[in-house]
């Protein structure tokens, strides 16, 4: 069970062993209430100023909500469930592909690579892959919560556009989504080349894959 669908489900699961998905406990509480809003929010402003996954704690956000901790723990089970609904609405929905091409689906998707629709995404997101690499919290928050159902929805556009023939039908999906963005996440997450235009770089990234890529 993945941390998703231990929340929609609302029953209670308990992680085992270091590699085991974090499994949550969401008890469907409305999302839009005060005290949910003023939870997640000292979440992210923590993370924003540099306090580490490890270093929350349940107790340091209620004081900052400004609520009890039996607040926190009638809607998370755990701090794990709190800190991947904090990172969800960090990160925003899920972006959908449109347009009416395989370049035109993928250049969407790039565009939103590596972005957040809330302004601490940009201090919040660097500071996290160092904790993504070492804690196994941070990593398993990060690929169930962002980096998973993403990465689903690019396989999806990509199996369409082969079935379409716009791809080769040899084509290795995984290699693929790495190659296209690989180079957005970098740039954008840890700054990597400072003489590339982030703005530009989707179009010209998607550009020089196709070429290499697209149905003869």
């Amino acid at each position: 069970m993945t941390l998703r669908e231990a929340g929609a489900v609302g029953t209670e699961a308990q992680a085992s062993g270091p590699g085991a998905p974090v499994h949550v406990l969401r008890t469907g509480r409305p999302r839009s209430s005060r005290a949910d809003e003023a939870i997640l929010e000292a979440v992210l402003d923590m993370m924003s100023e540099g306090v580490t996954v490890d270093a929350i704690s349940i107790e340091a956000v209620a004081a900052r909500a400004g609520v009890g901790k039996a607040t926190i723990y009638r809607r998370w089970s755990n701090k794990q469930a709190m800190l991947a609904d904090a990172v969800r609405e960090l990160k925003g929905p899920l972006p959908q592909p449109h347009g009416s091409n395989v370049r035109e689906r993928v250049l969407s998707l790039l565009k939103a690579t590596g972005k957040g629709h809330d302004a601490r995404a940009a201090k919040i997101f660097p500071c996290l892959m160092p904790e993504v690499l070492r804690s196994d919290i941070a990593y398993r928050i990060w690929q169930e919560v962002i980096v998973a159902p993403r990465r689903e929805v690019f396989r999806q556009v990509l199996r369409q556009a082969v079935a379409d023939g716009e791809l080769r039908d040899d084509l290795d999906i995984e290699v693929t989504l790495s190659v296209l963005s690989g180079p957005i996440l970098l740039n954008r997450m840890l700054r990597w080349n400072p003489d590339v235009d982030d703005d530009t770089l989707p179009e010209r990234v998607v550009d020089m894959v196709l070429e290499g890529i697209a149905a003869r």
